[in-house]
């Protein structure tokens, strides 16, 4: 006789449960963001961010460590995503070509990551929040120079160079980061909070690095520049 029994089940539990998790996160991530939004960061406790989910305060816990990393979960995401598109360069760019070639990169395909997650333009709102909330802010700035420093070992690492011993990669992505943060800054205030309207702008401004660092601004102005 033929044994026929089913195969385990165990996969497809785990699975679910899996699956289950990650909408139990991601209900508690949005309803944190719209919180914070709504009636500021500071103001918003734990316990009316999972009274929105109905869950408890323990479930809460076993997905974010605190208030902070939920506000910074889906930059997290962001910064992954252009640092994977920076691991993928061609070995040939230059740094700051390769820079500029991930950061458009991501947000050319980061958009469908963060749909998965949170409403994409929640995620633009609640970074809006961070630059506008100075202790939220004072973390960002801190996460940028520990990015800042990953993003230059991996620049020194890809053109054979000892990070510590040569300044050039902290130098190239110092620079690539202060236009990063321009470029945040002026999107946040501007009317147009698309992540089609940051690429352009992104793209614009590191277009404007070479113009910047030469030697005679009147005799080549940017706006003059094909």
């Amino acid at each position: 006789m033929t044994d026929e029994r089913p195969a385990p089940a165990a996969p497809v539990v785990a699975g679910l449960r899996e699956r289950k998790k990650r909408r139990t996160r991601d209900a508690l991530l949005r309803a944190a963001l719209l919180l914070f939004i709504s009636q500021g960061y500071e103001r918003t406790t734990v316990d009316e961010i999972t009274d929105a989910v109905n869950v408890s305060q323990r479930t809460f816990f076993r997905y974010f460590a605190n208030k902070e990393e939920v506000a910074f979960a889906v930059q997290d995401l962001v910064e992954s995503h252009f640092f994977a598109e920076l691991q993928a360069r061609p070995p040939a760019e230059g740094p700051f070509a390769a820079m500029r070639g991930a950061v458009l990169a991501a947000w050319d395909t980061v958009e469908e990551a963060i749909s998965e997650v949170v409403p994409v333009d929640l995620y633009m709102r609640s970074y809006q929040l961070i630059e506008s909330t100075p202790a939220l802010l004072a973390v960002h700035l801190r996460r940028s120079t520990e990015l800042e420093e990953r993003i230059a070992r991996l620049i020194a690492a890809r053109e054979g160079l000892d990070v510590d011993a040569d300044p050039r990669p902290r130098v190239a992505v110092a620079a690539f980061s202060g236009v990063m943060r321009v470029t945040g800054r002026l999107w946040g205030q501007g009317e147009d909070t698309s992540v089609a309207a940051i690429r352009r702008m992104t793209e614009a401004y590191l277009d404007q690095i070479g113009p910047a660092l030469a030697a005679d601004w009147r005799r080549t102005p940017a706006t003059d520049r094909g």
